[in-house]
């Protein structure tokens, strides 16, 4: 019997093309029955439009259909993935643009720090809409793989509320591995790592060849790499200061902790502007803009330009694939997911999410204890993770006491903002977020209502930021195709880095 995946927010072309190819590369699945489902009719139909000349120019059994309707989508599914960005660009503009006029500047905010706790209070509700449906018409036994951030907020308030299992994904392990290979001068399949922590702060506490322990000698190797040693600053201090290389890029890295951009003049020293994800400010909302643009601008050059064909070397690197092939041949896959603690990392509370090793085979997904995180990496961690619960019942109960409760524990935006700044911020973007937040429907008629009496805190009204560049238009973008082509179909944050810039 042919497998169902189900992608909801498959209008995300880079990541379902890609979980496509990946899944068809194995030769047991290249019958599976895919649904495709996003709220945006337009977006999904050129996705459903290019895999399925995939599909059909591969010859392959593999069938695919596209739905608005979710609950139609998920009926029936044995694998249900979530790509979805609750709000679009749009909501992502507030989520960078309001907390830069109070001086917290975040090259990312999908994850923590402001920006990142109001996304949870978007998809948290989007995503156990999806529960309640796997529940209710998914075939028995359905797994929900979820690659939307903030992974950790997201992963757990579907485990605890969701009533599905619920497995978190993420690239961020594999990036650094390969960058460890690169300052060590090895192949990457001869450096073994065990890496353990919270999502977008997991770190390398275990790096081996043939039986040697290396980690000790990693600052000295990325202090000497010609590239990382401008690229990775943030990294390179953590891992100075903590022992440990930690898997986020060094922008998203830099917007988690309270050490390197609470002061405007010092962000400089700590990034690199040659790629958006070193630390550039609201980087990751240029190059989604940018991107989507293009896609739209090119669809018809995507159309035209050859299929993806499906071999092995075809292959991509993301968990998603070799969980489903593990599962349904019994092949053994080892990767690091994000999974409900319950002891696996001793010195983190058992109901956080963790980002930990595990194995995949018939028996299930199996996740081995690591035991405690050295102390200064567990202590990033738990604040992180106080931040994580705040926002997550927050989410679940629209309440506002809590949101800002995690907005004032989160490390940047309470290194950055007093209490009654971030008061008046999370006014403000209850108010600019409301129509993707209706469990906040009291707390926004209150927020409107303060805003609307004064007297208001000053902020940087049109502050763009330590960094920030310009987004280009199609037309800037047409100077250079190769490039924006290669940005709009990129399924990841910048996996390929170009160098930094002298």
């Amino acid at each position: 019997m042919p497998i169902k995946v189900t992608v909801i927010g498959a209008g995300s072309v880079g990541f379902t093309r890609g979980m496509c190819r990946d899944l068809l590369c194995v030769p047991e699945l290249q019958d599976t029955q895919f649904t495709f489902m996003d709220i945006n009719a337009h977006n999904l139909d050129m996705v459903y439009q290019l895999v399925k000349r995939d599909i059909e120019s591969a010859g392959l059994p593999a069938t695919v259909r596209a739905t608005t309707d979710q609950r139609e989508a998920i009926a029936g599914a044995h694998y249900v993935y979530s790509f979805v960005r609750v709000g679009g660009l749009e909501a992502f503009q507030h989520d960078v643009d309001i907390p830069l006029k109070y001086g917290v500047d975040q090259c990312v905010g999908d994850t923590l720090c402001t920006g990142g706790i109001f996304y949870a209070q978007r998809t948290i509700p989007v995503l156990l809409g999806i529960c309640k449906d796997i529940r209710d018409v998914g075939a028995d036994g359905c797994l929900f793989l979820n690659y939307s951030n903030p992974m950790a907020m997201n992963t757990w308030a579907c485990n605890t509320y969701g009533g599905v299992r619920t497995i978190g994904l993420c690239h961020g392990v594999m990036g650094g591995h390969w960058q460890i290979a690169n300052v060590l001068g090895l192949p990457k399949d001869e450096v073994d790592i065990v890496c353990a922590g919270i999502n977008h702060q997991t770190w390398y506490i275990q790096v081996r060849v043939k039986g040697e322990d290396v980690t000790g000698k990693l600052l000295e190797a990325f202090e000497m790499h010609p590239e990382y040693s401008q690229t990775e600053k943030v990294r390179i201090d953590m891992l100075r200061r903590f022992g440990y290389y930690s898997t986020e890029s060094n922008g998203h890295l830099s917007e988690y902790v309270p050490w390197y951009r609470k002061r405007p003049e010092e962000i400089p020293e700590w990034i690199d502007l040659g790629c958006w994800i070193n630390g550039e400010t609201g980087g990751y909302l240029r190059v989604c803009t940018e991107g989507r643009s293009w896609f739209e601008h090119d669809f018809p050059q995507w159309m035209a330009a050859p299929p993806l064909t499906f071999r092995p070397e075809d292959r991509g690197l993301e968990h998603g694939s070799f969980i489903v092939e593990g599962l349904t041949t019994g092949r053994l896959y080892r990767g690091h997911f994000n999974v409900v603690n319950r002891g696996c990392i001793t010195n983190l509370p058992d109901d956080c999410i963790v980002e930990v090793p595990g194995y995949v085979d018939y028996n299930g997904i199996n996740i081995p204890i690591v035991g405690d995180l050295p102390l200064g990496c567990a202590a990033v961690c738990n604040a992180s993770i106080n931040v994580q619960r705040l926002a997550v019942e927050a989410a679940v109960h629209g309440d506002d006491t809590l949101l800002r409760q995690a907005m004032m524990m989160d490390p940047l935006t309470g290194a950055v903002c007093n209490p009654p700044e971030i008061w008046q911020m999370a006014d403000e973007m209850l108010v600019a977020l409301a129509p993707w937040l209706p469990q906040y429907g009291p707390a926004i008629a209150d927020a409107k209502a303060r805003l609307a009496a004064g007297p208001l805190i000053p902020t940087k009204a049109g502050y763009q930021g330590a960094a920030r560049l310009h987004t280009k238009s199609v037309e800037e973008m047409e100077a250079a195709r190769e490039d924006a082509r290669r940005n709009a179909a990129e399924a990841d944050k910048a996996q390929e880095r170009p160098a930094a810039k002298a």
